[in-house]
């Protein structure tokens, strides 16, 4: 069995609700849905949908470093939004990191995030090849 290692952002609502920024088992990643806070929980890009799917994009980012992964190895992505009018704000955004790597993705509009101001949450998975 694949040893598994827990990537904490170290918000304090990993602990309270019990879930990791991400996690590796074996050559697998799972990136939890991610939103646009800093590390002191303040919301990023408040009222920008691109500066928000940016900045989450950039946190998966560093979670899949921790993870010994890359964009690279990014297989699927899945996006939520509170306003599918927003699609090309956050497409452009995910275009910057995976124009070339160019995962299967899915975009849906929700009703609500778990903010009123988060307009974008993503997830990732990806997998390692040399493994």
């Amino acid at each position: 069995m694949s040893k598994r290692l827990n990537i904490s952002s170290g918000t304090k609502w990993e602990d309270f609700v019990g879930y990791s920024r991400a996690v590796r088992m074996g050559n697998m990643i799972e990136v939890a849905g991610t939103v646009a806070t800093d590390n002191a929980g303040n919301i990023v890009g408040k009222e920008d949908p691109y500066v928000q799917a940016r900045f989450i994009l950039e946190k998966i980012e560093t979670a899949l470093q921790q993870a010994g992964a890359s964009m690279n190895d990014v297989v699927k992505t899945v996006t939520y939004v509170t306003d599918i009018d927003n699609w090309e704000a956050i497409g452009k955004a995910h275009g910057e990191f995976f124009r070339e790597i160019k995962p299967v993705s899915t975009l849906v509009e929700v009703s609500s995030l778990i903010g009123a101001d988060f307009l974008v949450e993503i997830e990732a998975r990806a997998i390692l090849t040399d493994e």
